[in-house]
């Protein structure tokens, strides 16, 4: 298969797979197999199409395809004739009002909702509080992202088999559970829409900053965890925290270009050339924390912003500061602790006393950070004594420094950051 074609076809089940799969499990109202239909599908795809070259229409293949395969399953299930004729009269029918811009690109408002409500399900679906986390997180990758299993094993530094073996668990998991293909309501919704919020959040952040292996930044996971919270806005405009959770990636995002040098080491914050931000992400960004602050007000509940939103927050004190001494640090610590008593955690606390310690000196912030050296959820976190080693440097504590720096060299999985922190130890000798 030549690349050109084989591009081709990446690019098709990228943009279309979670339409497909969430048609196909309205069809069938089984989302393993239909899941496992529209696989089927792809490899028919592969098969063919280098061949034949790509249809008019791929997507529509796509499904037409996966339909011809799940009517193949109706028959060695030794269904009668007649009943196998009706059903897929009832196939047609359900196909013909559920995905008609499959077939004719027909410009229709109530069908593009219809295929979008499908994608939200399915994003629901792999979201299931019946799953593990990591469960989530793989089949969102592979049925909501469009990723292959490969590529989601690349992107954790997994074996194919283990996240292989992970994916049919899951959708095991979901087929024993009888989990409807359908939105969940009153708390429900609340609860699982917290579910899609945190895989997404936890999508991106792995790609910001790789807990391991040689890439600072693994851009593929970012640009695959802002392309769904886009869609995830499209389809819940009106919940602030998504709204938040948008504005964090936009903003995040926009440093990407100034995030790594021309030889691939990491350009801490306060030290890259802002003029290498994206400002159309920045102004994307500012956009969304605008429409969750309006949202949040609205709700009138006395929350105020979510923990998302309030993270965005912050995100945009650092995108209006055109130069790093201008950055709002007094704002910026009052922000984080309006997140500690919103999402109380060490992590947070860490962070309030970074911004403490450029707002009012390395000493406050020390303060803190030294309280939580013994805090158990901190004791494999090398941001704790990276965080220490850099206001110890400040204060001129500098043997110190460097043995902090060194023991935060020996605790990250990543090589970028392992040699950022290992020349920031070595400039301590100086």
């Amino acid at each position: 298969m030549n690349q050109d074609t084989h591009r081709a076809i990446t690019t098709v089940w990228r943009q279309e797979s979670a339409k497909i799969i969430g048609a196909l499990s309205r069809l069938t109202r089984d989302v393993p197999l239909a899941e496992e239909l529209a696989q089927d599908a792809l490899v028919a795809a592969l098969e063919t199409w280098p061949s034949q070259g790509l249809p008019d229409k791929p997507a529509a293949w796509l499904m037409t395809t996966a339909k011809h395969r799940a009517l193949d399953r109706l028959r060695h299930v030794k269904l009668s004739g007649d009943k196998l004729e009706q059903l897929g009269h009832e196939l047609d029918a359900r196909e013909a009002m559920i995905v008609p811009d499959f077939v004719d690109h027909l410009d229709d408002d109530r069908a593009a909702r219809e295929i979008g409500d499908d994608v939200l399900r399915l994003m629901f679906c792999a979201c299931h509080p019946v799953l593990s986390l990591e469960a989530r997180v793989a089949l969102t990758l592979k049925m909501v992202a469009g990723l292959t299993t490969a590529e989601i094993a690349r992107a954790y530094l997994q074996s194919e088999p283990t996240v292989a073996q992970r994916l049919v668990r899951a959708k095991r998991t979901l087929g024993d559970a009888q989990v409807p293909f359908e939105l969940p309501r009153g708390e429900a919704l609340t609860e699982r829409l917290a579910a899609v919020l945190e895989v997404l959040y936890l999508i991106f952040n792995e790609g910001y900053a790789a807990t391991s292996g040689e890439r600072w930044i693994r851009q593929d996971l970012c640009d695959e965890a802002l392309r769904l919270a886009r869609m995830l806005v499209k389809l819940a405009p009106r919940e602030s925290e998504v709204q938040g959770l948008l504005a964090l990636m936009e903003l995040q995002a926009s440093r990407a270009a100034a995030r790594i040098d021309a030889q691939g080491q990491a350009v801490l914050l306060l030290e890259q050339d802002r003029t290498q931000w994206d400002a159309a992400s920045i102004e994307r960004g500012l956009a969304a924390l605008e429409a969750a602050d309006r949202l949040a007000m609205e709700a009138d509940d006395g929350q105020g912003l979510g923990p998302y939103a309030l993270q965005a927050a912050i995100a945009a004190c650092h995108a209006r500061a055109r130069r790093a001494e201008d950055t709002e640090w007094t704002r910026i610590a009052a922000l984080y602790e309006a997140l500690a008593i919103r999402q109380p955690s060490p992590v947070v606390e860490l962070n309030r006393a970074v911004a403490l310690s450029m707002a009012f000196g390395p000493a406050v912030g020390l303060e803190i950070v030294d309280r939580l050296m013994d805090e158990p959820a901190l004791k494999q976190y090398h941001w704790l004594p990276s965080v220490r080693a850099d206001l110890l440097a400040k204060l001129g504590r500098n043997a110190e420094a460097k043995e902090e720096f060194e023991r935060a060299a020996a605790m990250t999985a990543n090589e970028r950051e392992k040699e950022l922190l290992l020349k920031r130890a070595r400039e301590q000798g100086h």
